[in-house]
C-alpha cells in the first residue's frame, strides 16, 4: 500500500508538471507585482503631495480664519478676526498668503537639506508612518485651530509629511523597476489637480473649510495602506524583467518628446512674435529642464545602483529651493501691492 501510494504521488506530480507549465507562474507573479507597484507608487505620489496642495488652496481661509457651523459661514466669536486692508483695491489679509507658502515649503527644504546626511540610516517603514501621521495631524490641527499661528503649525506638519515622504519614496524607487518613477511623477501631478479641485469643490458644495479638511483624513490612511499593503517587497522582484521595465520606462519619454509641431491656440502669432515670447520664457524653462533632467537622469541614466538611492534624495531639493525663494520674495511684494490705493 505504501509503495502504491508513493507511486501514485509520483504519478500525480509528474502529471502536474505536464499539465501546468512551470514558466507561466513566475511570469504571472511578475506581472501582478508590476501592476501592484505601479498603482502603489501612483497612489503614494498622489497622497504624499495632497496635503501640501490642499494647504496652499486653503491659504486664504487659513489666514482670514473663518469658522463655520453646519453650512452657514460666520466668524468664530472667540478670537478676533484678522482685519483686511480696505484701502487697497486688492483682497488683502494683513498677513500674505506667502506665509502659508513658506510654512508649507521651508520644513520640506530643511528635510531635503538634511536628508542626505543621515536619513538613510532610518528604516523606510518608520519614515512612512511618521509621514502619514503628520499628514493626518495637519488636517486635524488646521480644522480645529482657533488662531492663525496654530493653523500655520498645521501647515508645517503638512510640509514635514510631504518633504519626508518625497525623500523617502524617491529613494525607495531605486529598489524597484525603473518604470515606477513615472508612476510616482504622475501621481504627484494628479495631486496638484485633485487636491485643489477637491477643496474648491467641497467648499463650493456647502461644506465648511473645517468639514472639508476633516473629510480628507482618508488620504493619509490611503498613503499608509498603499505602502504597507499594496507594494511588494523589493527582494521579490524578478530580476529577469528589469530590462523590459527599463525600456517601458524610457519609451513614453521618447514618444512625448518627439512631436513638437502640434498646432496651438495661438496660431495667429508670427514666427518673430513666437520667438520673442519664447526667449522671455527661457528664464523659467531652463531651470525646470535642469531640475527634471537631473532627477530623471539619475534614475534612468548612468548613476551604475549603490549611488542612486542617495542621489535621488539629494537632487529633489532643487524644486523646493526655488519655491522657498519665491515665497520669500512674495512677502514684501504682497505688502507693496496692498499699500497701493
Amino acid at each position: 500500500m505504501g509503495g502504491c501510494a508513493g507511486s501514485r504521488r509520483r504519478f500525480s506530480d509528474s502529471e502536474g508538471e505536464e499539465t501546468v507549465p512551470e514558466p507561466r507562474l513566475p511570469l504571472l507573479d511578475h506581472q501582478g507585482a508590476h501592476w501592484k507597484n505601479a498603482v502603489g507608487f501612483w497612489l503614494l505620489g498622489l497622497c504624499n503631495n495632497f496635503s501640501y496642495v490642499v494647504m496652499l488652496s486653503a491659504a486664504h481661509d487659513i489666514l482670514s480664519h473663518k469658522r463655520t457651523s453646519g453650512n452657514q459661514s460666520h466668524v468664530d466669536p472667540g478670537p478676533t478676526p484678522i482685519p483686511h486692508n480696505s484701502s487697497s483695491r486688492f483682497d488683502c489679509n494683513s498677513v500674505s498668503t506667502a506665509a502659508v507658502l513658506l510654512a508649507d515649503i521651508l520644513p520640506t527644504l530643511v528635510i531635503k537639506l538634511l536628508a542626505p546626511l543621515g536619513l538613510h540610516l532610518l528604516p523606510y517603514s518608520p519614515r512612512v508612518l511618521v509621514s502619514g501621521i503628520c499628514a493626518a495631524g495637519s488636517f486635524v490641527l488646521v480644522a480645529f485651530s482657533h488662531s492663525v499661528g496654530t493653523s500655520l503649525c498645521g501647515v508645517v506638519f503638512a510640509s514635514i509629511s510631504s518633504g519626508l515622504g518625497e525623500v523617502t519614496f524617491l529613494s525607495l524607487t531605486a529598489f524597484y523597476p525603473r518604470a515606477v518613477i513615472s508612476w510616482w511623477s504622475s501621481g504627484t501631478g494628479g495631486a496638484g489637480l485633485l487636491g485643489a479641485l477637491s477643496y474648491l469643490g467641497l467648499t463650493q458644495a456647502g461644506l465648511s473649510p473645517q468639514q472639508t479638511l476633516l473629510s480628507m483624513l482618508g488620504i493619509p490612511a490611503l498613503l499608509l495602506a498603499s505602502y504597507f499593503l499594496l507594494l511588494t517587497s523589493p527582494e521579490a522582484q524578478d530580476p529577469g524583467g528589469e530590462e523590459e521595465a527599463e525600456s517601458a520606462a524610457r519609451q513614453p519619454l521618447i514618444r512625448t518628446e518627439a512631436p513638437e509641431s502640434k498646432p496651438g491656440s495661438s496660431s495667429s502669432l508670427s514666427l518673430r512674435e513666437r520667438w520673442t515670447v519664447f526667449k522671455g520664457l527661457l528664464w523659467y524653462i531652463v531651470p525646470l529642464v535642469v531640475v527634471y533632467f537631473a532627477e530623471y537622469f539619475i534614475n534612468q541614466g548612468l548613476t551604475s545602483d549603490e549611488h542612486r538611492e542617495f542621489a535621488m534624495a539629494a537632487t529633489c531639493i532643487s524644486d523646493t529651493l526655488g519655491i522657498s525663494l519665491s515665497g520669500l520674495l512674495a512677502l514684501p511684494l504682497h505688502d507693496f501691492l496692498c499699500q497701493l490705493s
